[in-house]
């Protein structure tokens, strides 16, 4: 066992429960020495002083405050500095980092396990991220709109993709607020954590109460796993042998959430396959991967988390590349899957969902490349008929569809 420090890093939504959660294990540390770094947005860090006014500990005494940004980015350089601070002055058994709501967890266990000053005093033993239940379900699951649409204040990302992304990084998810959902919708909260990280304990909670032992020294994070890839990176992963769209695999299927990937070597019409991803079936809780558009030599890169779709463009396709930059990266690139014809173009788009109709789906999808007709215009390189809404530079980013945007509109 190492010597270093476990810490646990703790992230979920604005509201979610995190300092309702901190409070109550501090208090119920037992024999556990702990330690809280806490962050917030702005002047005033909030959370630290509510963390303080709920222990015995004074904001200066155990609990390390960060402001003026998020953990994860900006202030990287300070929450280094603050954990070696803690690890050299204080002794204590855990850590316990605190993102602000509007924070990813990834970045910061980063810091934790790279070659830092860091990492050589601690290691990460579980990303918890804590979940309001009745908005996670109103918002992948129930009928309802949630009266919060953006992750917070300064963040205008839709909720939904913060959510997905503190799920899909998780070792252990909370399900706050238990009591003011049914032990069925508990299940389909349970079911729809399992299809975002299969991997992912869930502890159901009410007021964030849970006892210590579930949360700390559990070493449930492991960065060389491979198991613990998201269930749509998962689900990419599997059949990479399957070159013809109908080629697919069921590698999550879990008390009827399933997903498939939909692969295809021929392009989509833009107008169609925009079409197809504003109007996903409701039972499509995660979908995400890179589409072949035609017309555009940029790999089209869509993510989709309830009621959001965006794409944006990470970079072109490297067989649209000169070709002595197209031969170097190709060399650089041994796995590189190439097609004679297309090169790297190619459409892998996985889908996650509850009682989803896949062949409906799947139809659709089919329905929205490009016929034997129009890839002769794309080939002579003219322009296809009708609307073209895919971003055409790198790092471009389109919405498609988000709380409040009506099918069919940009």
């Amino acid at each position: 066992m190492s010597d270093r420090i476990p810490v646990t890093i703790l992230s979920g939504s604005l509201g979610a429960g995190k300092t309702t959660l901190l409070n109550h294990l501090l208090r119920n540390a037992g024999d556990r020495d702990l330690a809280v770094l806490v962050n917030d947005m702005g002047d005033v860090n909030v959370d630290a002083d509510l963390i303080a006014e709920g222990s015995e500990l004074d904001v200066d005494d155990g609990v390390a405050e960060l402001s003026n940004g998020c953990i994860c980015c900006e202030l990287q350089e300070d929450l280094e500095t603050a954990v070696v601070r803690l690890a050299r002055e204080r002794d204590f058994d855990n850590l316990v980092v605190e993102s602000s709501g509007i924070s990813e967890p990834a970045p910061v266990a980063r810091l934790f396990t790279t070659e830092s000053r860091a990492a050589a005093r601690y290691r990460v033993d579980a990303l918890v991220t804590v979940l309001d239940t009745r908005l996670f379900l109103d918002w992948f699951a129930g009928e309802g709109t949630p009266e919060r649409k953006t992750a917070g204040d300064e963040d205008e990302r839709p909720l939904s993709d913060l959510l997905v992304e503190q799920v899909e990084v998780s070792n252990l998810v909370l399900l706050n607020k238990a009591d003011l959902c049914s032990e069925d919708e508990l299940a389909e909260a349970e079911e729809l954590v399992r299809a975002l990280q299969p991997d992912a304990e869930t502890v159901r909670a009410e007021f964030s109460a849970v006892e210590p032992d579930r949360i700390f020294d559990r070493n449930l994070f492991d960065e060389a796993e491979v198991s613990h890839l998201p269930g749509w990176k998962r689900a990419l992963e599997d059949g990479h042998d399957h070159d013809d769209h109908h080629g697919h695999r069921h590698p999550d299927e879990v008390y009827g959430v399933t997903s498939f990937t939909y692969r295809a070597r021929r392009p989509f019409h833009p107008e169609r396959i925009a079409a197809v991803l504003r109007d996903l079936p409701d039972g499509v809780v995660r979908s995400k991967g890179t589409l072949w558009v035609a017309g555009n030599d940029r790999r089209q890169q869509v993510g989709q988390a309830g009621p959001s779709v965006r794409i944006e463009t990470p970079g072109p396709w490297i067989a649209s590349l000169p070709e002595i930059e197209r031969d170097m990266l190709r060399s650089n690139r041994p796995d590189l899957d190439w097609h004679e014809e297309h090169g790297d173009r190619r459409t892998e788009f996985v889908v996650i969902g509850t009682d989803m109709d896949e062949a409906a789906l799947r139809s659709r999808l089919d329905d929205a490349l490009v016929t034997d007709a129009e890839w002769d215009v794309v080939r002579d390189g003219e322009e296809l008929d009708g609307e073209n809404p895919f971003p055409t530079a790198d790092g471009d980013e389109t919405v498609l569809r988000e709380p409040g945007l009506a099918a069919g509109k940009n």
